[in-house]
């Protein structure tokens, strides 16, 4: 299980192919539920799951102030590399792992605010769809014995929508970081 904190910057494009200079990262949480197991040997790891994400934005002017409020349900898949895997050694309490993944979402809520007025975007061609995000990060993991693992990690994404074709152009750039609970299943 992971929890944390996305840091999110829409790189929009209108149908001109012009930025919106006025955009600001926001913020939001994020929650993931999954299982991890070795690959290969015990260096390589596949992971997949179930992810919640919120990409936020904020944004205006000295005229209007708008913000967003959005949140994508998701199916997660990727690998990691395990530098110092743990295994059943109990002397052996830190691992450090780097990952990329990817994860197939689509929006179940999402609001923008624009001068107090509020507009649903579940339906907007540019939130709406298949979105998938491509990530890449690290992660270090502490054994508790007894218990589990604890973490520690950061992940890089970018997303694209690959389910609708508009002249305005959407993605969100990501920053999360990460806080687990990891347990042994046998």
């Amino acid at each position: 299980m992971n929890t944390g904190k996305n840091f999110t910057k829409y790189d929009y494009k209108n149908s001109f192919g012009q930025s919106n200079p006025n955009l600001q990262s926001g913020s939001g949480n994020f929650y993931e539920i999954g299982l991890i197991k070795p690959l290969i040997k015990e260096h390589f790891l596949y992971s997949f799951g179930l992810s919640l994400n919120e990409y936020n934005a904020v944004g205006g002017n000295v005229a209007n102030a708008y913000s967003w409020d959005t949140k994508y349900l998701g199916i997660k898949g990727g690998l990691a590399y395990s530098f110092f895997p743990m295994g059943d050694d109990p002397d052996h309490n830190l691992d450090f792992l780097v990952h990329a993944g990817i994860l197939g979402e689509s929006i179940i809520y999402g609001k923008q605010k624009i001068d107090g007025i509020n507009y649903d975007l579940v339906h907007q061609k540019e939130f709406s769809g298949i979105v998938l995000e491509a990530s890449i990060g690290f992660q270090v993991k502490y054994r508790v014995p007894s218990f589990g693992f604890l973490s520690i990690g950061y992940n890089f994404g970018q997303t694209t929508n690959i389910s609708k074709s508009t002249e305005e152009k959407l993605s969100f750039i990501t920053h999360q970081l990460q806080l687990g609970v990891h347990f042994p299943i046998n």
